[in-house]
């Protein structure tokens, strides 16, 4: 006789994984929205388009917190990432004008620890309802022996709609129009792995205790791990008031990568310096790392973390229209016509 095996035996519990379902389905149901026609729960989420909708066209996004989750794991701090992960990708899919319907998550992890799964996914249902869109399903994998204990990792996928009429591509863009900055919550999701290596370079192994250094009147580690910010609702409150003629999201690659991709090929961004103001996280990284500054805004948003373009002439009042909403927003430089062999964006 052998001794019989089970599936928890193996390491997979699906009583946990069940109990985790039970935690969630509150969450889920904070984030419902119209269209929402069944969710959390069966085999596949089904969601009806909204019928204002003439010619609608679906955007989707898919993203990553990236290696922001390694500070997670060091600091106990599980209750934010979600909001990063919905923020990638509702973010990115914002630029092309898209309203965002809905998300799904996937979690990965080798041993399911269901509290820590809950603040996870409590993250995503508030990202979710910033955003304005239904977390509508998901995926918990339990996989032994492919991550470590205590670790996990999370990917997102957000699917929007637009009127065909409305997409943004910055197709419309020319020399002469005004490029408007908004402000960042901090470093967002992108460049962790440098920004890693920097503080590790100033207090060693990464522990609460050793991130208590203030920053703006903030601990470390909270200036480090705040959430990105989520433009959504701002940024459609714009739409509705004026054009928009091309717009980033300040993600992988900061402000000299991310910018030229809406750009027409004839035309560069040309970003003042001292038209925003640098948060205090983006000097320190600089000082302590002895960081470049072209290699700080290829790598870092550097406190913009969202770009808008729009008509010379109606700059102040898409300005005054963010900051009704609660940005905060400037003018931070202007589209020229892009010189040969010259780069899409520059910072001066």
């Amino acid at each position: 006789m052998i001794d019989p095996l089970s599936y928890r035996d193996a390491g997979v519990d699906i009583d946990a994984g069940d109990a985790l379902v039970e935690r969630i389905k509150p969450l889920a149901r904070r984030t419902l929205r119209e269209g929402v026609l069944a969710g959390i729960g069966g085999f596949g989420a089904l969601f009806e388009l909204p019928t204002r909708y003439r010619e609608p066209v679906l955007v989707s996004g898919t993203d990553g917190v990236g290696t922001k989750l390694r500070l997670a794991f060091a600091l106990g701090r599980h209750d934010t990432v979600g909001i990063d992960l919905v923020a990638m990708s509702v973010n990115d899919i914002l630029v092309q004008g898209a309203e965002p319907l809905f998300f799904l998550d996937y979690i990965a992890c080798g041993k399911l620890d269901v509290d820590t799964a809950a603040q996870v996914v409590g993250g995503i249902a508030a990202g979710c309802e910033r955003a304005g869109c239904a977390l509508i399903g998901g995926e918990t994998a339990e996989m032994p022996g492919m991550y470590p204990e205590g670790e996990y990792d999370l990917a997102g996928f957000a699917v929007g709609v637009v009127e065909k009429s409305a997409l943004i591509d910055g197709s419309a863009v020319a020399p002469g129009d005004a490029v408007i900055g908004l402000a960042s919550s901090g470093a967002h999701s992108n460049g962790y792995s440098l920004l890693r290596r920097v503080l590790e370079r100033a207090f060693g192994t990464i522990t609460p205790e050793r991130l208590t250094h203030e920053l703006d009147g903030r601990p470390l580690a909270d200036v480090v791990m705040a959430p990105t910010r989520i433009y959504v609702r701002p940024v459609r409150a714009l739409l509705a008031r004026m054009p928009v003629l091309g717009m980033a999201h300040i993600t992988g690659g900061g402000l000299l990568e991310n910018v030229p991709r809406v750009l027409p090929a004839h035309c560069q961004a040309v970003l003042e310096r001292e038209r925003w103001p640098r948060p205090a996280l983006f000097d320190w990284l600089a000082r302590e790392g002895a960081i470049a500054s072209e290699e700080m805004h290829r790598v870092f948003n550097c406190g913009i973390g969202f770009v808008l373009i729009v008509r010379a002439q109606a700059a102040a009042e898409a300005i005054a229209c963010l900051r009704d909403e609660g940005e905060a927003a400037w003018q931070i430089g202007e589209i020229v016509a892009r010189p040969a062999g010259a780069p899409g964006t520059v910072v001066r």
